[in-house]
């Protein structure tokens, strides 16, 4: 237990400081803590509360690191400065790849507009890349915020308590740093597509071998008066996925966060999903137009009824995969605990 609490303070020292700092630092921080309590004990055996009341000493955790920070202050400090760096870099990326794909998507499907779509894709990084990266340096401020210690820092020195000290995270509560990263990047993904190119979502008819034109599944028309439900889902999905990143393990704050932003995810998409103005209206006439079908026949009523149905399934399919990732979080709570 003794040792425990050590390790627990010394974890609250270094997590704030730059990640090439850690190592070093926490030594330095295990090695004073024993000269105080070589100095404290002299010789007798160490009890917990020697250990208390040498970290009572020393003072608050966020106290200690800040010594070693300096006086600086941060919109995002040392301990999310890392993070915050490489999902910008991973959202930038992203959006980079996105955009460049959708550019040459349109200049092989129709080369004689070059020059528009590519004042097109300038146009888009101006836009898309402050919302992706806002959204992101969003999500670390907050969690730069609403460290579960943030608020200690009032009082930090005066009704702190070592046994209160944050634990180190149980891998039984983990998050895999590839499973947020990979989830931010699908968001990113989205929204550059839904965007920037939401046109190319349908079915893509070719005549002899040559792109002919696209029958959309999305009501063009109308489509414009629901981007910004989409962008707010997108957004805060990133939002969560930063919060993962940052916290590293399940928490029971974390559970609910996730449940929120699900439930909101949830009603957004009900609603856009069973919105009729959402949808082609026209969607079976155009496959019928362009000899996709032949009006009457069996695959007619195939297509028809897949057609209708995919806002269900599509429905079934979100809701199910948004429930497990609040189910996940909270059996790997309750498991560590």
């Amino acid at each position: 237990m003794k040792m425990e609490m050590i390790d627990r303070y010394v974890y609250g020292v270094t997590k704030r400081l730059p990640e090439e700092q850690r190592a070093d630092i926490g030594d330095e921080v295990r090695g004073l803590i024993e000269d105080m309590l070589d100095e404290r004990v002299q010789g007798r055996d160490v009890t917990e509360e020697d250990v208390r009341e040498v970290l009572l000493e020393l003072g608050h955790p966020r106290s200690l690191a800040r010594k070693y920070q300096g006086n600086k202050k941060y919109i995002i400090g040392p301990e999310l400065y890392d993070f915050y760096v490489l999902i910008a870099k991973i959202a930038l990326i992203s959006t980079v790849v996105g955009l460049t794909a959708i550019f040459l998507i349109k200049v092989i499907l129709s080369p004689i507009n070059i020059i528009d779509d590519f004042v097109d894709y300038i146009v888009s990084f101006i836009t898309t890349i402050p919302m992706v990266i806002g959204w992101v340096t969003i999500g670390f401020v907050l969690a730069e915020y609403f460290d579960e210690n943030k608020f200690a820092q009032i009082k930090l020195d005066n009704n702190w308590d070592p046994s209160n000290l944050t634990p180190i995270p149980d891998p039984k509560r983990q998050i895999k740093r590839c499973e947020p990263i990979t989830s931010i990047v699908i968001y990113v993904f989205v929204i550059v597509m839904l965007v920037f190119s939401n046109e190319y979502f349908g079915i893509w008819i070719f005549q002899q071998g040559e792109f002919s034109g696209i029958v959309p599944f999305l009501n063009e028309a109308e489509y414009s008066s629901f981007l910004i439900l989409i962008l707010i889902v997108c957004g805060f999905g990133i939002l969560k996925e930063c919060l993962k990143l940052f916290y590293e393990r399940w928490t029971y704050s974390l559970v609910t966060f996730t449940a929120i932003v699900n439930l909101v995810s949830i009603t957004i998409f009900f609603y856009l999903l069973n919105e009729n103005r959402f949808w082609n209206p026209d969607f079976m006439n155009e496959l019928v137009q362009n000899g996709i079908v032949t009006n009457g026949s069996d695959n007619y009523q195939v297509i028809k009824i897949i057609w209708e149905q995919m806002t269900l399934w599509g429905l079934v399919i979100l809701v199910l995969g948004l429930i497990w990732d609040v189910v996940t979080g909270f059996i790997k709570v309750r498991k560590a605990r």
